[in-house]
């Protein structure tokens, strides 16, 4: 029987290398070292059983809202999983799967013109998530590869820098703020919840199409997955900080400064995602097998494991 003892000693210092390279510098190595052995450590056995139990490539649909850390968090269990349970995973970012800038300029003046804007259901193409969960569900596995897009540029890279996943990997995680999202009654969607919505979706256009996505692709999509884990934000006030966060350091790691948004740009941005985040943390507080609640300084105050 593998201990959290082993485990710990077999991952720290890539953990805190992993750390330092994200510059995640607000946190005492003491505090670090909890959150390895408390959380992470933990989250990865639960994940390891589940793989084990299933017998075959395992599914995780990871979400949270908007800066809330998951692509840290699953970096780290990407850390763990390799190293300590020697297991082969992939971690996707539902945000690569984003349609080209082209493609949403074309939706914008056919459909509803914020759909040229990244983000909301439907601004996703589905049907390549969709693929690479079949060809992993098949017993004999076809090489595939999966598209990387560059919020700096808001469009899609080129087909020579896509991952290229050669062998079938045993655990498959799903990340991105709209993962395992449902969608809302009639009722719901009627009221706007911010002035975007107010003055930019007057007809309702826009808010029933992402409706509409929810309830038909990403249901489907959605049904794939074996496990859902979620971080709940404490409230919608921190995205704003939060992102204001994530943008600078995307600043210090692009060299397309100007194509970075500003204060106002990422104000209004936010805005696109407050409907179905709200509407997310009612339910997947229930739903989800694994349960990260998050304070307002961004740590992960508990974990709750529910199945």
């Amino acid at each position: 029987m593998q201990s959290v003892n082993e485990c710990f000693d077999n991952v720290k210092e890539d953990y805190l290398k992993f750390l330092n390279k994200e510059k995640i510098f607000g946190k005492s190595k003491a505090e670090k070292i909890t959150s390895l052995k408390k959380i992470y450590i933990p989250i990865s056995f639960w994940i390891e059983n589940k793989y084990k139990k299933k017998g075959e490539t395992l599914i995780l649909g990871f979400s949270g809202g908007q800066g809330s850390g998951k692509t840290t968090v699953t970096g780290i269990l990407k850390i763990i999983l390799k190293k300590f349970f020697k297991r082969r995973i992939h971690v996707s970012s539902i945000d690569d799967f984003y349609k080209t800038l082209n493609d949403r300029n074309k939706m914008s003046h056919a459909i509803h013109p914020l759909l040229k804007t990244r983000g909301v259901p439907g601004t996703h193409d589905i049907n390549l998530v969709k693929k690479f969960f079949d060809i992993i569900k098949k017993k004999k596995f076809t090489k595939i590869k999966l598209p990387k897009f560059e919020k700096a540029k808001d469009n899609r890279l080129k087909k020579k820098y896509w991952f290229n996943i050669k062998k079938k990997p045993e655990i498959v995680i799903l990340e991105g703020w709209c993962v395992g999202a449902k969608p809302q009654s009639n009722s719901l969607i009627k009221r706007p919840i911010n002035i975007l919505e107010k003055y930019e979706d007057k007809d309702l256009k826009w808010r029933k199409y992402v409706n509409e996505k929810l309830k038909k692709e990403y249901k489907k999509l959605f049904a794939m997955v074996d496990h859902f884990i979620f971080m709940k934000i404490p409230n919608f006030n921190v995205v704003l900080k939060w992102r204001l966060l994530q943008e600078n350091k995307l600043k210090k790691k692009s060299h397309l400064q100007k194509e970075i948004m500003s204060y106002n740009e990422i104000k209004r941005f936010i805005m696109f995602y407050q409907r179905i985040t709200l509407q997310m943390i009612t339910d997947l507080s229930k739903s989800a097998s694994v349960f990260m609640l998050l304070k307002k300084n961004h740590e992960i105050k508990k974990v709750l494991f529910k199945s």
